[in-house]
């Protein structure tokens, strides 16, 4: 079983680099992040024609949360994390696919700091953490997959200059404390694990040439629950569908799993 994890950046503007590396890879489960498209504007129909039933969670023209299954649809269980009523932005979905519980993410990115942005993004990993307990306590397998907007650590496995971002939302201490605080429940960082020795980044901003430097970050990670560790084969990042021209800023994220 393969799955995998997208930060599309706008899904309509990339939608033919997308369906051509679905036709490359063939993952079983995708999960997308930022579609940034209109909710009856989510390409359900050129999807299912790539093979892929989908559930989707919209906002206007920001953020948008999607799981796509092959050859099936997706069972939904929710559409928005639990714990804030009036937070109606789109940046959780979870279904049942293949008999694996799968949350496709979108954490807020906390910029800029201080002020209410990473007020939010603290508030918004304190409600992850909750909800992912409770998925544990479950004893299903589970799959928390997408973009996180964490730097782990100042490995350069995690980044190539932590002195470049040293000022950014994604390196700071408190959501570098939540992220290890969802390790400590028990969830497998599987890049980490199973993935190359190498540095393997998942995002290069469009700036600076970051990409032809791979002057790059790891915030993209598939988190599994101690259900699926025995079943850890292979992690990787599919690198060159950033190379793409008018690519996402990010490249996508794949775990195999053993049967």
């Amino acid at each position: 079983m393969k799955i995998a994890t997208y930060n599309i950046n706008g899904i309509n503007a990339r939608l033919e680099q997308l369906v051509a590396w679905l036709k490359d890879t063939r993952p079983d489960v995708v999960c997308l992040q930022e579609l940034k498209v209109p909710e009856l504007r989510f390409p359900a129909i050129t999807l299912e024609k790539a093979g892929y039933g989908a559930v989707w969670q919209c906002d206007k023209a920001y953020n948008g949360v999607a799981i796509l299954a092959r050859g099936g649809e997706p069972h939904l269980i929710r559409r928005r994390l639990p714990g804030e009523p009036a937070d109606t932005q789109s940046r959780y979905i979870e279904a049942a696919v293949k008999g694996v519980v799968v949350a496709s993410l979108y954490l807020p990115n906390g910029n800029p700091r201080p002020g209410p942005a990473f007020d939010y993004k603290q508030r918004w990993f304190a409600r992850l953490l909750k909800h992912a307990r409770d998925l544990l306590k479950a004893d299903v397998p589970v799959v928390l997959a997408g973009d996180y907007n964490v730097v782990p650590s100042d490995d350069v496995r995690d980044i190539y200059s932590p002195k470049s971002w040293a000022k950014d939302a994604l390196v700071q201490p408190e959501p570098r404390a939540s992220y290890r605080r969802l390790l400590e429940q028990g969830w497998t960082d599987t890049l980490a694990t199973v993935g190359p020795k190498t540095p393997s980044y998942t995002f290069w901003t469009y700036w600076r040439e970051r990409y032809e430097r791979d002057a790059g970050l790891r915030i993209d990670h598939i988190l599994t629950s101690p259900q699926l560790k025995p079943r850890l084969k292979k992690a990787g990042v599919d690198r060159e569908v950033r190379a793409h021209a008018h690519g996402s800023d990010h490249a996508p994220v794949w775990l195999t799993l053993k049967k």
